[in-house]
């Protein structure tokens, strides 16, 4: 039993301190970037050694990834709790968007997955994590659509979600880049509304 307990302990210790780098890392690379943040900085900042650091992370990079798989994971994690919701699919998909516009305007989503990610990861690593993320969402939320009547059956459910995809994809860029999010963030919105309507079921 007291093998048990201490490993149970240590194993607490171990994730607490690794949620604190992470949490840490989120921080400072919210205010200062990617290139702005040292390891000496976050390991500080979470009253942790440097070699705690290593213990859980390789370097920087990797660290990096680790911060953004969390602000990319609260950010599913809404969304796909709206998707799951009591409300009419077409009801759940405006949600699901005001959602995601609003999580752009969130400064550690902007500059974490939005800015600094591309650079960090690479472009093509970034699309793969960015499709894992998000692009089931938009196509199972496109497919209830369809299952709903609100879309024409006919609709191409895979070319359709990888244009929404990129779409609410640029979206996002515009809407992290601009010197008025909240402006851009509503045109989004407006925009993206009146296009589903167009192709919208109307019975």
């Amino acid at each position: 039993m007291r093998v048990a307990t201490t490993r149970s302990r240590r194993l607490d210790y171990s994730e607490s301190t690794r949620s604190a780098l992470v949490n840490s890392a989120i921080e400072l690379f919210t205010k200062r970037g990617y290139a702005g943040t040292s390891l000496d900085e976050v390991a500080g900042r979470a009253r942790v050694t440097k070699g705690a650091l290593y213990h859980h992370f390789r370097g920087k990079q990797a660290l990096f990834e680790a911060a953004f798989e969390k602000v990319e994971s609260q950010v599913f994690g809404r969304l796909e709790e709206i998707m799951r919701g009591p409300q009419p699919p077409w009801d759940r998909a405006l949600l699901g968007l005001r959602e995601f516009i609003s999580s752009c305007l969130d400064p550690a989503y902007q500059r974490i997955a939005i800015h600094e990610a591309p650079v960090v990861m690479g472009w093509e690593r970034w699309r793969e994590a960015e499709d894992r993320a998000s692009f089931g969402l938009i196509r199972t939320n496109l497919e209830n659509l369809i299952e709903a009547g609100e879309l024409a059956g006919n609709t191409p459910v895979e070319v359709t979600s990888r244009l929404l995809f990129g779409a609410l994809s640029a979206a996002a860029t515009e809407i992290a880049s601009s010197p008025d999010p909240r402006r851009v963030g509503a045109e989004v919105e407006t925009v993206i509304v009146q296009l589903l309507n167009r192709v919208r079921e109307r019975g």
